[in-house]
């Protein structure tokens, strides 16, 4: 079975630098605890932007405001019961190999309100620059799930 998961890269600017929310997994049954970006696992039939509009609010508290990039939607809705939605996200990632077969959509997006403390699964919310970012990459810091997203976002 795949894991079909949405994720955020949610960016804000302060005095002209892009600053990205990341956050520590924290999960009962796992021993490690690295760095991610906010999202997880669809639910069954949700949607990819009511999947990410719940993660961010689950894992951060803050409430989802707008996808940067354009996601040319289209939806389709066919006579024998099926609604198909199409879009284009910023970037799409899949595990090849590895114990846990996922496949994920990155959202490049803004959020308001008030960081969590703590949120479910996480904590130590916090806004880090890009150079921040690339050393949490570079050092190994980040979650498997994260490191190529990171890498195509601090490549362009």
């Amino acid at each position: 079975m795949i894991h079909v998961n949405v994720r955020a890269l949610i960016i804000r600017n302060v005095d002209d630098e892009e600053e990205i929310l990341v956050q520590r997994r924290v999960k009962e049954n796992e021993s490690e605890t690295p760095i991610e970006l906010p999202g997880g696992r669809l639910e069954e039939y949700e949607s990819f932007i009511d999947g990410l509009r719940r993660e961010i609010k689950e894992e951060t508290g803050l409430a989802l405001e707008s996808i940067i990039d354009p996601l040319h939607e289209v939806k389709t809705t066919s006579t024998e019961g099926f609604t198909v939605e199409c879009m284009a996200p910023y970037a799409v990632y899949q595990t090849l190999e590895g114990p846990v077969n996922s496949m994920g959509v990155y959202f490049r997006c803004r959020a308001k309100g008030k960081l969590l403390k703590k949120g479910d699964g996480s904590d130590h919310i916090q806004w880090v620059t890009k150079k921040e970012l690339r050393r949490l990459l570079e050092e190994g810091s980040l979650s498997w799930v994260d490191q190529a997203g990171v890498q195509s976002y601090l490549n362009q």
